[in-house]
C-alpha cells in the first residue's frame, strides 16, 4: 500500500504490515496521512461506540496538549493498546496470560526439582534399626517431590486488606457512558497513567480501597459510569532461605506468599534442619519466628507473616527429637521445644488411640543407660517430666488384647431342629450341653451328626491354612513350565496354565467358612456336651437329610434318594450313568454331611454311603501336564473347611 500526499508518495507498506497493525493501525496511517481524518472516529468490529473522544479508555485521547495518534497507545506489553467492551476478548491479555503460565509452567518444572525430600537423619536411622521400620520425621510428609506447589500462584484470591505495590497489574473496567478495559502495571513511582484523567498513586493502597479512588479520579472528568478493578498479575519479590534448609537459596515468590510458602517451596527443613523454628528477617532485623508445628497440628496461621522483597528466612538447627510410637494417633519423630514435656509431646501426637492405653507409657531413654531397657511412667509423671533428645516414647495397646475365654461371658446362636432357637448370652465356661439345655434340647427329627459348628477363632486358623496351600498352588503354576514335558506343544501348556491361574483365582474368591467337624458317629442322637463354648460360635442342627449326591464327570450327575442304605459309593456312581471317559478314578473324594472329606486313597469307592454325602468325580488330565500338578497339590485345599456344595461350584 501506498501513501501520497500532495500527490507524491511519503509511506509503503506490506500487506502483511497492515494485517499485523489492523484497523488502529490503518486510522492512525489514515490520520497521519491526511490529518482531517482524525475527525473521523472508525469502530473496531464488535466495539461499542459510546466512547467518548478523550476518555480514559479512549485510543485518541491527549497526553498534555500534544495529540497522540491511536497507534502509539501502548499497554502493558508495548503493544498497540486496542479498546474493548467487556465481553469482548482481548487477545493482548490472552496472549499475556499465556506467557504467563508458561512461565508458571517453567518454575514449577524448576521447583519439582528441587523440592526432594531430605535424607533421613541419624536418629531416624537409629530408629527404624530399633522398631524394624523406617519411622518418618512429623511434617515430613508434607514435602513432596513433584505433585505440591506451595508458593501461592499469581491467580490467587487478593484479600481486601492487600496493599498494591509496584509490579503488581491491575485490569479496569468501564461501563456506562463510556466502556471498556485496559491493563495498567504499577510503575516504579507506584503510580499508574490514565490518559485524560492523568496520573494515579495506588502503591500502598489497600485492594478494598482501591477501586474508589480510581472511581473518584475520573470522575473528575465523566459522569455515569461504573469501574470495577481486578487484580492481573501480582509482583515478584525475591526472598532468601537459609540455614538449614533442604534446599537453601534465593527464591522468586509473588507478593502473597507467607514464610510457611517459602520455606515449603524451598523443600523444607533438612535432615538437621527445626520445624519448630523459622526465623524472618527484615532488613537486619527479626520479625517473627514461627512454628511449622502451629500451623500443621494447630491450624493456627499468626505468626506466618506476608513476605516483602529481600526478607531473608533462616531455619536454625533442629531441636531435641523425641520418637513416638505405638498407639498413638500419629506415629513419627517429634522435635521438643526447651522445656516441652513427655505429655506435651504426646498431645502434639494426637494422644494414645481409641486402643491405647491412657494411665501409662514406656519411655525407652537412650542417652542414660540404654542396657537397662524402658521405664514404666505415669500419665500423671509424664505432665512434670522433660523430654530429651533420643527418647523413645511407646503406647502400649490393650483393646487389641485376646481375652481369656474363662473370664468373658459369650454370645452363641444356635438354630435348626432345636425346641428354643436364638441368640443367648451366657456366662464363661459355658458347655455345649448347658447351651442345649437352654435351647429346650433337640427334635425328634434332628441329626447331630450333620450338626454346623462355625468357630470365628476356627475361621482365622483355616484362613491362615488356606493362604498357605493357595500360595503352594501358585507355585505350582508358576514352575510348571520348568518340569512339564517337552513334547507337549507350547499352546498345550498355555492353555493349562491359564486354566490353572483360573481356578486359582476363582478359589481366592472362597472364605473359609470356619467350620469344626464334630468327631460323632453318623448314629449319635445326641452332641458332644463337655465341648466348651466360645464367643460368636454359631450352631445349627439340621434335619436328617435323605439324599446323597453324585457330581463330576458322570453321565448323569444328580441327587438320589437314600433308599437302601448298604449302597457304596462305586454303587451310586454306577447309579449316575458310570464314569466318563475323561474321568480321573484316582482322584475321586467324598463329602460327608459333617464336613469331613474322604479321598479315594481313605477307601472313598468302596466306602458306604452316609446320608447327605456329596460324591465328586474329577476330571483326568494329561500325565505332567501343568493341570494334572496342579490337581495333586489342590487336593489338600478342600481339607480347610470348604462345604460340598463349595466344592462342586468351584471344580465343577
Amino acid at each position: 500500500m501506498r501513501v501520497l500526499r500532495n500527490g507524491s508518495m511519503v509511506m509503503k507498506f506490506s500487506n502483511k504490515q497492515l494485517r499485523r497493525r489492523g484497523v488502529i493501525g490503518l486510522a492512525a496511517l489514515m490520520a497521519w496521512a491526511n490529518p482531517a481524518f482524525a475527525q473521523v472516529q472508525l469502530p473496531l468490529p464488535g466495539q461499542q461506540t459510546n466512547i467518548p473522544q478523550g476518555s480514559p479508555l479512549d485510543p485518541g485521547a491527549t497526553v498534555g496538549q500534544q495529540s497522540v495518534p491511536p497507534a502509539t497507545i501502548l499497554g502493558q506489553d508495548d503493544q498497540p493498546f486496542r479498546p474493548t467492551t467487556i465481553d469482548e476478548p482481548d487477545a493482548n491479555a490472552a496472549q499475556s496470560t499465556d506467557q504467563l503460565s508458561r512461565a508458571q509452567t517453567t518454575t514449577l518444572d524448576r521447583n519439582a526439582r528441587i523440592r526432594q525430600r531430605a535424607r533421613p537423619s541419624e536418629f531416624e536411622d537409629y530408629v527404624a534399626k530399633i522398631i524394624g521400620r523406617p519411622l518418618p520425621r512429623f511434617g515430613q510428609d508434607l514435602i513432596l517431590p513433584s505433585q505440591r506447589d506451595f508458593s501461592s500462584p499469581s491467580t490467587s484470591t487478593v484479600p481486601p486488606d492487600y496493599r498494591l505495590n509496584i509490579g503488581d497489574t491491575v485490569v479496569i473496567s468501564l461501563t456506562g457512558s463510556v466502556s471498556g478495559s485496559v491493563d495498567r502495571q504499577i510503575d516504579t513511582n507506584g503510580n499508574i497513567f490514565l490518559p485524560n484523567v492523568g496520573v494515579i498513586r495506588l502503591a500502598g493502597v489497600r485492594y478494598a480501597d482501591a477501586r474508589d479512588k480510581i472511581s473518584t479520579a475520573i470522575g473528575t472528568q465523566y459522569r455515569n459510569y461504573s469501574v470495577n478493578l481486578t487484580v492481573k498479575a501480582l509482583r515478584g519479590i525475591r526472598v532468601y532461605v537459609t540455614g538449614f534448609a533442604n534446599n537453601p537459596g534465593a527464591f522468586t515468590v509473588n507478593s502473597l506468599s507467607t514464610v510457611a510458602n517459602a520455606v515449603l517451596q524451598a523443600g523444607g527443613p533438612a535432615a538437621g534442619g527445626s520445624f519448630r523454628s523459622v526465623k524472618l528477617y527484615r532488613n537486619g532485623a527479626e520479625v517473627v519466628d514461627f512454628d511449622l508445628y502451629e500451623l500443621i497440628r494447630g491450624g493456627n496461621r499468626v505468626n506466618d507473616a506476608v513476605l516483602q522483597n529481600e526478607d531473608v528466612l533462616f531455619i536454625p538447627p533442629a531441636g531435641e527429637q523425641i520418637a513416638v510410637i505405638g498407639s498413638v494417633n500419629q506415629e513419627a519423630i517429634y522435635e521438643a521445644k526447651p522445656g516441652e514435656t513427655v505429655n506435651q509431646l504426646l498431645a502434639i501426637a494426637g494422644g494414645s488411640n481409641v486402643l491405647g492405653e491412657t494411665d501409662r507409657v514406656l519411655l525407652y531413654r537412650t542417652k542414660e543407660k540404654p542396657e537397662l531397657g524402658a521405664v514404666e511412667i505415669a500419665i500423671s509423671q509424664a505432665t512434670s517430666m522433660a523430654a530429651r533428645g533420643g527418647d523413645i516414647l511407646q503406647i502400649l495397646s490393650k483393646g487389641s488384647l485376646a481375652q481369656s475365654v474363662q473370664r468373658k461371658f459369650m454370645l452363641v446362636r444356635i438354630e435348626g431342629e432345636v425346641n428354643n432357637p436364638g441368640n443367648f448370652f451366657v456366662p464363661p465356661n459355658t458347655s455345649l450341653n448347658a447351651l442345649l439345655e437352654i435351647a429346650g434340647g433337640l427334635t425328634p427329627r434332628a441329626f447331630p451328626f450333620a450338626t454346623r459348628l462355625v468357630r470365628q477363632s476356627v475361621r482365622v486358623q483355616q484362613r491362615e491354612s488356606y493362604q498357605q496351600a493357595l500360595d503352594q498352588l501358585e507355585q505350582t503354576i508358576v514352575s510348571a513350565p520348568l518340569v512339564s514335558s517337552t513334547r507337549q506343544s507350547e499352546s498345550s501348556r498355555a492353555a493349562e496354565l491359564a486354566s490353572s491361574r483360573e481356578l486359582l483365582r476363582r478359589l481366592r474368591t472362597i472364605e473359609p467358612d470356619g467350620r469344626v467337624v464334630l468327631d460323632i458317629p453318623v448314629e449319635a442322637t445326641s452332641l458332644p456336651g463337655d465341648l466348651a463354648i466360645e464367643n460368636n460360635d454359631s450352631i445349627t442342627v439340621p434335619i436328617q437329610p435323605s439324599t446323597i449326591g453324585v457330581f463330576g464327570a458322570v453321565f448323569r450327575p444328580a441327587s438320589f434318594l437314600l433308599t437302601n442304605k448298604g449302597l457304596t459309593v462305586r454303587e451310586y456312581i454306577e447309579r449316575a450313568g458310570g464314569m466318563q471317559r475323561v474321568a480321573d478314578s484316582r482322584s475321586i473324594f467324598v463329602v460327608r454331611a459333617n464336613g469331613d472329606v474322604l479321598s479315594r486313597k481313605r477307601g472313598a469307592l468302596k466306602a458306604t454311603v452316609l446320608p447327605g454325602d456329596v460324591i465328586f468325580v474329577p476330571v483326568r488330565a494329561k500325565t505332567a501336564s501343568a493341570w494334572q500338578q496342579f490337581l495333586e497339590v489342590a487336593s489338600t485345599v478342600f481339607q480347610f473347611g470348604l462345604t460340598a456344595a463349595v466344592v462342586a461350584s468351584v471344580v465343577e
